[in-house]
């Protein structure tokens, strides 16, 4: 009886002890943590219905063919003896005609055929100053072509050739398209062959870069490299939705951002190159300047969208309706102005179209009617 006396107050204390430890530290007592909590969504990965293509090897097999590499020479003439040209050395020594040495300059780029008569789309500094022009095909034939007419102002040309059995590409609608859009660049950048890139719409309505008189690039991060210049950004489903153009580039090579001249603008510029001889486009005889926050404060207007009128032509058709250095151009036919992208608009008008343009002077609405002009042609610079 002693002895079980002696060995149960230390088991009873034991007892009262775990008691007492699971009541104030369970954590103790805790079995170890095998798994982890996540919270999860219901909603599946993938939504019947809802997919993307898992190649686009159709849309290129389609438009790829009507891509062409452009080759150009150009013979540049140099003075074999440049001192001769100082006129201080004219005076004192007649050597008459000194022969010149010739440097031919080569350049690439790409070109889009529109139709099996023969005409090529392609950028207006590809072949700018060329002496010699030839196209390669997809299909590894090899011609000549000339030029039809080029547009500086938009950075377009158009070239013919007269080869048979040419394949085309089909233009869609550049205005319908979305930004996130999937887009594929295909042209020879760098010379090594025809190459295809995908990529996305990064932007629209693009201007004020510089680049163009007439601005309305599409951005795009397919991958465009030298040599990419004139061909083809299309569609997933293989149509031309615009002419690659530029880069932005700190290093000369891709770097996500690529601009390419819309198919609706593309189109314009092609029909009156080939109909016509040169580009017919509306004009009013104004120079504007945009409106920043600053200016626009200072005329109390609350909304940015509108032109200012830096400068007219004289007898031009914006000073013969009585418009003024200073306006503020509010919108034209009815539609607002929206920053220099409203040029554009202005340009694809028929010189002699009324044009009705509401503007602001010295804080009073105001309205007229513009007799729209014909645009001067402009020199290309040299």
């Amino acid at each position: 009886m002693r002895k079980f006396s002696f060995l149960g107050w230390p088991i009873i204390t034991g007892v009262l002890v775990a008691i007492i430890l699971l009541q104030f530290f369970p954590q103790l007592f805790s079995p170890p943590v095998t798994t982890v909590e996540i919270r999860e969504t219901l909603l599946p990965t993938h939504v019947p219905g809802v997919s993307g293509p898992v190649s686009y090897s159709d849309a290129v097999e389609k438009a790829a063919p009507a891509v062409v590499n452009i080759y150009t020479r150009t013979v540049i003439k140099q003075q074999q003896y440049p001192p001769i040209e100082d006129p201080l050395f004219k005076k004192f020594f007649d050597l008459g005609d000194m022969p010149q040495r010739e440097r031919i300059q080569s350049s690439l780029g790409s070109g889009v055929i529109l139709n099996a008569q023969g005409y090529i789309i392609t950028n207006n500094h590809v072949i700018a100053g060329a002496d010699s022009i030839v196209i390669a095909l997809k299909d590894g034939r090899e011609t000549s072509a000339e030029i039809v007419g080029t547009d500086p102002e938009t950075d377009l040309a158009i070239l013919k050739t007269n080869m048979e059995n040419l394949p085309s590409i089909t233009l869609s609608p550049s205005d319908a398209l979305r930004v996130g859009d999937v887009v594929l660049a295909i042209g020879n950048p760098f010379g090594v062959g025809q190459t295809v890139t995908m990529g996305i719409v990064s932007a629209t309505g693009r201007n004020s870069l510089g680049l163009n008189t007439y601005e309305d690039f599409l951005q795009t991060d397919a991958a465009i490299n030298p040599g990419n210049s004139g061909g083809a950004l299309v569609d997933a489903h293989g149509n031309l939705i615009g002419i690659n153009s530029a880069i932005f580039s700190k290093s000369g090579g891709s770097q996500g951002i690529g601009f390419a001249i819309p198919s609706d603008l593309a189109k314009k510029v092609m029909t009156d190159l080939i109909t016509q001889g040169r580009v017919v486009r509306g004009w009013l005889g104004i120079e504007i300047q945009e409106l920043t926050p600053n200016l626009a404060e200072s005329f109390g207007i609350e909304e940015m969208n509108g032109l200012i009128i830096a400068g007219i032509y004289r007898d031009g058709p914006a000073h013969k309706a009585g418009l003024q250095p200073g306006d503020i151009m509010l919108s034209l036919n009815g539609e607002r102005v929206d920053g220099r992208r409203s040029m554009i608009s202005i340009a694809d008008l028929t010189p002699g179209e009324p044009l009705n343009v509401e503007f602001l002077r010295e804080g009073e609405h105001l309205t007229t009617e513009v007799k729209v002009g014909e645009r001067p042609l402009t020199k290309p610079a040299s």
